[in-house]
């Protein structure tokens, strides 16, 4: 199987590589637009902040590109979010493959102290609706890290709670996102990957 992860400026490349080797599937880290054009999984990951990487994207043509993938294509975090309509950070139009928004925690009056922003840590994720997920993922802890979030909307594919609901995960068609991190998620992060693997 032809994997490709899309090489750009974000910041979990190489953890889901790693995370990849150790299901013993090799991936190519790629920005050759004909590599990703036909490979048979593309991986979308980021970590950084949403305008800058935006104008990245755009400025090498990935944007029209990762839109256009027909074959089945998995954003994580920051690739969640880039997949979105818009994003509050810096306020920034995004791909627009999910019609969900992007927005930032704000704590609740008098609970900036519980409920911290960035979101970090582990959480449970419910409401499952993908084939990225089976039965013994539901109410599974998985890991976070972020301060934006997409709201739940038509494509939520995954649910998580912290100070409000939002996305854990998205889809719609061939077109897969998570929040957390598959690949710092331990055994379970490992089982969605590998389901996305056989998508």
């Amino acid at each position: 199987m032809n994997i490709v992860i899309i090489k750009y400026n974000a910041g979990n490349i190489e953890s889901v590589n790693n995370a990849l080797n150790r299901l013993n599937v090799n991936a190519e880290i790629t920005a050759e637009p004909e590599k990703i054009r036909n490979a048979d999984k593309v991986i979308f990951p980021g970590v950084g902040e949403a305008s800058t990487t935006m104008n990245y994207l755009k400025k090498r043509g990935l944007d029209k590109l990762i839109v256009s993938l027909k074959q089945p294509v998995l954003g994580i975090c920051l690739g969640l979010q880039l997949m979105c309509s818009h994003s509050e950070e810096n306020d920034v139009e995004c791909l627009g493959i999910f019609e969900e928004k992007v927005k930032r925690f704000i704590p609740n009056p008098g609970e900036e102290f519980i409920t911290k922003v960035p979101h970090m840590g582990w959480n449970s994720i419910s409401n499952l609706k993908s084939s990225l997920f089976t039965n013994d993922t539901e109410n599974q802890y998985v890991y976070f890290v972020h301060s934006y979030y997409a709201s739940i909307g038509e494509h939520t594919a995954a649910t998580c709670n912290y100070i409000v609901p939002f996305s854990a995960a998205l889809q719609k068609n061939n077109f897969y996102a998570t929040q957390f991190h598959p690949e710092k998620s331990g055994t379970i992060g490992a089982k969605i990957l590998e389901n996305f693997l056989k998508i």
